[in-house]
């Protein structure tokens, strides 16, 4: 007999072979994760059902959308519904400006907020942490506060009505600052000492060493800031007067005066409005998750 073979059988076997090392579970335990499932089951349906029932609503006909007692199916499935509200209404447009205001003022809150989150987490200067705890203060002051003497400046200066007046006031926020600064603390020093060892500005540094680590972060700041300015109603109602500019938000509100007793075609709208953030969320959700958890936001 060869030695391999006398190796073979003399050998162990594996853990979860031997009847004495196998881990009973106890009921209790698994009683808990079943009904922790059950839970998370009925919190998820609880969540979805609304939408599940706006899309199916959008496909029925007009009279059964109310219908009493509900009835969930419809009896004649209107497809035609997405086709006839691009010519019922300026759904392009809205969608453009809609799409125009989200990416734009994206991009800069990620790149404003990442900057200035650089220089509170690696550029010790004298009051650092005071100015970045006021300005951290500003995000408990609620926008109505300020949103008369806002307004009264951005029309001071000849924005008002103009994609400017929402470019700029959403192009920074306190909220991006706080969440890449606490990403950006758990960067060790050494990174950027050596950064500066090799000649970088700190500009450099910034743009070379540590933007090419944020991506996680990056992506849920980039995320929560796409959502918040696709679903924002009340900026685009104060600053936009023309039709030409409206957002979805406003061409929906605009949408249902006109129709307001075609409950099909509103759905039909609503599931067109909520459909690109449900695609970008699914798209990026493994990077939000990884995000939030490495910026040290977690629950």
């Amino acid at each position: 007999m060869s030695t391999n073979t006398v190796s073979s059988a003399l050998a162990s076997p594996p853990d979860e072979e031997i009847p004495w090392n196998r881990k009973t579970v106890s009921p209790t335990r698994t009683a808990g994760t079943i009904i922790g499932y059950l839970a998370m089951v009925v919190v998820s349906a609880f969540v979805l059902l609304p939408f599940f029932w706006m899309v199916l609503s959008s496909l029925k006909p007009n009279n059964e959308v109310y219908a009493i007692p509900i009835k969930w199916f419809p009896s004649v499935w209107h497809w035609e519904n997405y086709a006839t509200i691009w010519t019922k209404s300026d759904m392009t447009t809205w969608l453009l400006n809609t799409v125009f205001f989200a990416v734009v003022v994206t991009l800069l809150q990620v790149f404003t907020g990442s900057f200035a989150a650089y220089g509170f987490s690696k550029i010790p200067f004298r009051g650092r942490t005071m100015l970045f705890l006021i300005y951290i203060a500003t995000m408990a002051v609620p926008w109505q506060a300020y949103m008369i003497p806002q307004f009264k400046l951005v029309s001071a200066v000849g924005l008002s009505d103009t994609r400017w007046s929402i470019i700029l006031l959403q192009a920074f926020g306190a909220f991006g600052v706080f969440m890449m600064k606490q990403f950006y603390d758990t960067i060790p020093e050494d990174l950027s000492e050596a950064a500066r060892l090799d000649g970088l500005s700190e500009f450099g540094i910034y743009w070379r060493v540590v933007l090419p680590l944020s991506g996680p972060s990056l992506a849920a700041l980039a995320i929560i800031t796409f959502t918040n300015t696709w679903n924002d109603y009340m900026g685009p109602l104060i600053y936009l007067r023309s039709q030409k500019l409206y957002t979805i938000q406003l061409g929906l509100k605009l949408f249902i005066s006109q129709y307001n007793a075609d409950f099909a075609m509103i759905m039909t709208g609503s599931v067109i409005s909520v459909l690109p953030i449900l695609i970008v969320f699914l798209l990026g959700q493994k990077q939000f998750i990884a995000g939030i958890a490495t910026s040290g936001m977690k629950g």
